[in-house]
């Protein structure tokens, strides 16, 4: 071999040595150690295999003359079966080539296949040849020995060409030790990938444990921490693809998709702070029961007493039995009036009326007798959780569900996130700010907030308003939800322009077709839809919900009427009729 040969070999190795220490993906890494294998050795072909339990698996095969590209990069699928590093009674296969540089740890070199007196089995290769009109002559099988002499996979070249005549020739002892100094620098490089995707993966499942673990904290917000995630990455899809205003600039690469997925299911990890009756508090009076029940008590002993007074009169003056009945018939009117008013008020929603609140302070004037103790019937505590304007929170219990976004800035803070993660604190702390400044925790504007903490704050708005498993309300209608993220980008609540994507996208129905199985349809939604500036989508929600394709209304009633069942019958039926008939067809709902 001359020397100029050798120089190049060299310089190919220093330079394929180079290319792996750069960022790429395992299966590029595969592709450069086959290639630059074969460039180094002037080979043929070549196969590389990785161990996968107790088989040899073929990732890559690569064949010049055949011009055969299976597996890795091409996309072609591989159908050589996997070979055996034991037999069935448990002793080590060296029939094979491959599976004994594996046990042996060593390079084989063999000149020609098909010389007489072989020790290993070469029936594959040999069938091959007959299939494919190829002739396999010499072969170098070297495993991949990582740092602690694990052999993680072999690299196998066929056929060392003759750079003059073309003709395949053995395996020369420098083609050889540099083929094994390649194959001890790429199993290196596999090992750190891989402890590389072990660590991400296992961070990751890190993450989806700790979210798990807040939505299985409460039967309320159960999947919220699963949800918000894929909706961010959906949002931010959304946006990427836009070619207009200044998210034509918006461009994410895997790395960024990568950061802002991690950010979605971190989120909201500070809610592990949170105390869980505040979380579940399903109605208002409700800590860790719900009081309704002291207070019904309480009314039923104002009942009893008012029973014993009216026969205690009655055996006063009995003359006036039938005065004395009515008066205490109006008692009891009034008691159970009142505590339905009390029960009603104590489900929270989504606005109480000062006259509402003026009836509950009227109703906690009367007073009780415990013993010898008269108390007012409600205390001042209840007094102030019934008359909750909106939900089932107090403003002191609406301030610790608040911290939990501080807790989670706090708790994210402290963990050192790596270079390409850096930016996790900023997004998933800022999915409760506004674009006016008037969000919490910071008061950020838009201008201080990244585009992709404000695609988290659609997310997270969006999936809260569509959610059904929340204790204080019942999930908004689809048309209803879009009709209050509208009115949001109109009061500088969210990104006027992400929410645009989010609807040229129709972001909203991919996930509602994701998640929202059951997801409610209302002819009001027509307008609804029209003034949030979708148009003609109601038409595509209802193709969703009824798996056919809708064009106009005519389309509409005619699939509503597929739809009608024995059991539905009534229901759909009456719903068509009006649907046909009303002029006014706001008032007609479909659920």
């Amino acid at each position: 071999m001359s020397d100029y040969r050798i120089i190049k070999q060299l310089e190919k190795l220093i330079e394929i040595s180079i290319a792996l220490s750069s960022k790429m993906s395992t299966e590029q890494l595969l592709e450069l150690i086959l290639n630059g294998a074969k460039s180094i050795a002037h080979a043929d072909g070549g196969t590389l295999y990785r161990i996968e339990g107790n088989n040899i698996k073929v990732k890559i095969v690569h064949s010049d003359s055949l011009n055969l590209r299976l597996g890795g990069k091409s996309g072609n699928s591989i159908s050589i079966p996997s070979i055996p590093l034991y037999h069935k009674d448990g002793s080590a296969n060296l029939a094979n080539i491959v599976s004994y540089s594996y046990h042996k740890k060593t390079t084989v070199n063999i000149t020609d296949i098909y010389a007489e007196n072989n020790f290993f089995d070469f029936s594959g290769p040999k069938k091959f040849d007959k299939l494919n009109n190829y002739h396999s002559t010499s072969f170098l099988s070297v495993p991949l020995n990582n740092h602690e002499n694990d052999t993680i996979g072999v690299l196998q070249l066929i056929n060392a060409i003759d750079s003059n005549t073309g003709n395949a020739i053995a395996f020369d002892n420098i083609s050889h030790r540099f083929t094994e100094a390649l194959a001890s620098q790429a199993a290196l490089v596999l090992t750190k990938q891989h402890l590389i995707d072990d660590l991400e993966a296992m961070f990751e499942s890190l993450i989806k444990l700790t979210a798990t673990a807040i939505d299985d904290k409460s039967p309320y917000t159960g999947g919220h921490c699963r949800r918000v995630p894929v909706l961010t990455m959906l949002i931010a899809e959304a946006a990427d693809s836009t070619n207009k205003g200044y998210l034509k600039y918006f461009k994410m690469n895997d790395l960024d998709r990568y950061e802002l997925k991690i950010a979605g299911w971190l989120h909201d990890c500070g809610k592990i702070t949170t105390p869980e009756y505040i979380v579940n508090k399903a109605t208002k009076l409700e800590t860790i029961f719900d009081r309704l029940e002291l207070v019904e008590t309480r009314f039923e002993v104002l009942k009893r007493d008012a029973k014993i007074k009216m026969l205690e009169d009655i055996i006063i003056r009995p003359e006036q039995k039938v005065a004395l009945k009515e008066i205490y018939q109006q008692q009891i009117n009034d008691l159970e009036n009142d505590l339905a008013f009390i029960k009603l008020s104590n489900t929270g929603g989504e606005f109480m009326k000062a006259a509402d609140k003026d009836r509950i302070y009227k109703i906690a004037t009367s007073y009780w007798n415990l013993g010898n103790k008269t108390l007012a019937i409600l205390s001042e505590n209840e007094i102030n959780n019934l008359t909750i304007e909106r939900g089932t929170l107090t403003a002191t219990e609406r301030q610790v569900i608040n911290h939990h976004i501080e807790a989670t800035i706090a708790m994210l803070s402290k963990i050192k996130f790596p270079k390409h993660l850096k930016n996790v604190v900023e997004y998933a702390g800022g999915h409760h700010e506004r674009m006016d400044g008037k969000g919490y925790p910071n008061g950020l504007t838009r201008e201080q907030m990244s585009i992709q903490a404000r695609t988290m704050a659609i997310a997270d708005i969006f999936e809260a308003l569509t959610a059904g498993d929340r204790p204080y309300k019942e999930a908004k209608k689809l048309s209803q939800s879009l009709l209050i993220l509208k009115k949001m980008k109109e009061d500088g609540h969210i990104d006027p322009d992400i929410y645009d994507a989010f609807i040229e996208k129709k972001v909203y129905l991919h996930y509602a077709n994701q998640f929202l199985t059951n997801f409610e349809i209302t002819t009001k939604a027509l307008e609804n839809m029209k003034y949030a500036g979708i148009g003609e989508d109601l038409l595509a929600e209802l193709s969703l919900l009824l798996n056919k394709k809708i064009k106009g209304e005519e389309d509409f009633l005619n699939a509503m009427k597929q739809k009608i069942t024995l059991e539905s019958q009534h229901k759909y039926g009456e719903i068509i009729l009006k649907y046909s008939k009303s002029k006014d067809q706001q008032q007609i709902d479909v659920d």
